[in-house]
């Protein structure tokens, strides 16, 4: 069943006409604007966060509904960012709800030509392996003249804004003890 439009149900003449005449309220707002409902007032709780995307660290309030992430929002509370995101961090649910995210460890085997998913402890076992073998391979315990290096130049470490500063501190600390002194972060660079 349609509506009939008539020339009454011309939100110019609704303004004219009626009580709103800068147009800012009744007279502009139509049955199908009223009946839409922002995706903040269904969410079943509010998480607050922190943009992944810089070092300056925006918050975040992320709404969600049926575990699923439904809109991203700045942090009127946080000191740093008082509600305000930049184009990247309102972009962020899209970061979340993506179709093309990848959420499986992938592979591709020397001279292989196809990816293979692999679970999360075989990647992680081949990731410390090959640290291990690279510190082993390249460890410099003293130079030419004796001096104690202690110190490997085959590791380097690349922190992210992604993460939080403990993270990076950890991150530093542990590239730190395994004798890397090429350590460094994104948000430095």
């Amino acid at each position: 069943m349609s509506v009939r439009k008539t020339v009454l149900a011309w939100p110019v003449l609704r303004q004219v006409l009626g009580n709103d005449s800068l147009g800012r309220g009744s007279a502009v707002t139509s049955p199908a604007t009223e009946a839409i409902q922002p995706r903040t007032v269904t969410a079943d709780k509010v998480v607050r966060s922190v943009c992944p995307y810089c070092a300056v660290g925006c918050g975040q309030r992320v709404f969600v509904k049926d575990e699923k992430v439904v809109q991203i929002e700045g942090d009127p509370d946080s000191p740093i960012s008082r509600g305000r995101l930049c184009p990247k961090g309102s972009a962020s649910e899209q970061l979340v709800n993506s179709p093309g995210r990848q959420t499986a460890m992938l592979y591709r085997r020397p001279y292989g030509t196809e990816w293979e998913s692999l679970d999360l402890e075989t990647a992680t076992d081949m990731i410390a392996d090959r640290v291990l073998q690279a510190r082993d391979q390249t460890w410099q315990d003293v130079d030419d003249q004796g001096r104690k290096l202690r110190r490997t130049l085959g590791i380097a470490g690349l922190g992210g804004a992604t993460l939080d500063n403990e993270e990076n501190y950890l991150i530093k600390k542990l590239f730190t003890a395994m004798g890397a002194i090429q350590i460094e972060n994104q948000a430095r660079i």
